[in-house]
């Protein structure tokens, strides 16, 4: 028999446990932990289990900047963090389990995006369970689509989850395309679910990041205006990310060579897994000398600096569930041309400034370019919100039984121009769209 932890009295705030990636190993998912732990704090009492050494440096793709200090981002002062948890386990899995009793969480949430910590959450999970502390994990993905590539690591995760999702108490997917995916994929069908969209992030964008320290739910940020261009005046367009198979940047490279000289093409990222088509294809492509190349992950202090630039961002993936350069984009209000694939669609529909296309084809992604280039100039306001993140959580914890803040009124949803149409949405939700590189699995997040 388990033991659950008291009530909050009428004057305490309920006790989140948020636990997911730390900034050794900096990730779009360290950033997503950290947002999202500051803006459940304007709510709820926080508490942060940070995984910190996730494998051995040896063999983590980015090895060379593990343990740099290239992030700007810090937690609430309010949101008290343990950093953190090494792979290894001890102590450091023990010094967890102290803190996860001692702030007494009525529920623990799971940063789900890698193999490399599920013993430690299993261990964390079990404790939580004993504790009476209700589980639930948010899914940025099934599987890293690197590790899917490697039948023991893919067999290890597909195996051991189970005991994990046999122990949880609610699911957070951030799309319906991910929640078609993820029931596919395990049988979660007796476990409540809610689709919690991505909040923005804004932590990039000076004028709005200053905003969200005053107030780290605030919705709607909208960056300064991009410089208006002159009629004949070049158009910049940039591609922001990690370099991988599935990014499809080997697609923009070559649709770039089609277009017009007064466009420009910055990529900036990291190569990911050896995918070194795309850098081939940047140095044999005839248009190399309108390409610069940022081959390197970049620190957040010239985050701004690339965006800033740019008139428009380009995010040709062949497939994805989520993507923090879309969002990257969106709060700096400028234009996007992004492949209507998984949770992207919905992500950026009720985006004004959002221009979707086709995956997998040049032709049609050049076409789509040349269009959205008269949004140049244009502001458009991000529609994502931290507090429609926070209210979505709420509302899972209300269905499995907790204590919780009222719930604020839901937002109207207000699509964007572009948006596909209904059919092509219920064929997007049912059908997972594939990559012509690669096959595994099913929800790819690129959140930086």
């Amino acid at each position: 028999m388990t033991a659950s932890p008291p009530p909050p009295s009428a004057d305490e705030r309920p006790r989140v446990v948020v636990v997911g990636s730390g900034w050794r190993f900096l990730s779009g998912i360290s950033y997503y932990t950290c947002r999202l732990s500051n803006a459940l704090a304007a709510e709820y009492e926080v508490g942060t289990i940070l995984m910190r050494q996730l494998l051995p440096t040896r063999l983590y793709p980015g090895r060379g900047r593990v343990g740099l200090d290239l992030n700007e981002l810090s937690y609430d002062p309010s949101v008290r963090v343990l950093d953190g948890v090494d792979w290894w386990a001890v102590p450091s899995l023990f010094r967890a389990v102290r803190f996860l009793l001692s702030f007494r969480p009525s529920v623990i949430v799971f940063q789900w995006w890698t193999g490399t910590v599920l013993h430690s959450y299993l261990v964390l999970c079990l404790v939580a369970r004993l504790a009476g502390i209700k589980v639930v994990v948010e899914f940025h993905e099934v599987q890293d689509t690197g590790e899917a590539q490697h039948r023991l690591a893919a067999l290890y995760c597909r195996k051991l989850i189970k005991p994990l999702l046999r122990r949880t108490d609610g699911v957070v997917v951030h799309s319906r395309f991910d929640r078609v995916a993820l029931r596919g994929t395990y049988e979660l069908s007796d476990v409540p679910d809610e689709v919690v969209l991505h909040g923005p992030f804004d932590h990039h964008d000076g004028a709005a990041a200053s905003a969200a320290a005053v107030s780290p739910t605030a919705a709607g940020h909208s960056a300064p205006a991009p410089r208006p261009r002159a009629n004949g005046e070049g158009c910049r367009l940039l591609f922001f990310g990690t370099i991988r198979p599935y990014k499809g940047l080997e697609d923009l490279v070559q649709a770039f060579g089609q277009l017009p000289s007064h466009f420009t093409l910055t990529v900036v990222g990291e190569t990911w897994e050896g995918w070194t088509l795309p850098a081939e294809m940047i140095a044999e492509s005839s248009a190399a000398d309108r390409i610069t190349f940022v081959n390197r992950y970049v620190a957040d202090s010239e985050v701004d600096g690339f965006f800033a630039e740019a008139d428009m961002v380009v995010l040709p993936y062949r497939r994805s569930s989520a993507s923090g350069p879309l969002h990257i984009a969106m709060s700096h209000g400028l234009p996007v041309v992004v492949t209507a694939v998984g949770g992207l669609v919905e992500a950026a529909e009720r985006y004004s400034g959002t221009t979707f296309v086709s995956a997998g084809s040049p032709t049609a992604l050049a076409s789509a370019i040349e269009s959205a280039s008269g949004n140049a100039g244009r502001r458009h306001t991000d529609p994502s919100s931290w507090e429609e993140s926070v209210a979505a959580f709420t509302r899972l914890f209300v269905r499995m039984g907790l204590p919780v803040p009222a719930l604020p009124a839901p937002a109207p949803a207000q699509p964007s121009q572009s948006s596909p149409s209904h059919s092509e949405r219920l064929a997007q939700e049912a059908e997972i769209t594939a990559s012509s590189n690669q096959t595994v699995p099913l929800l790819s997040p690129d959140l930086r």
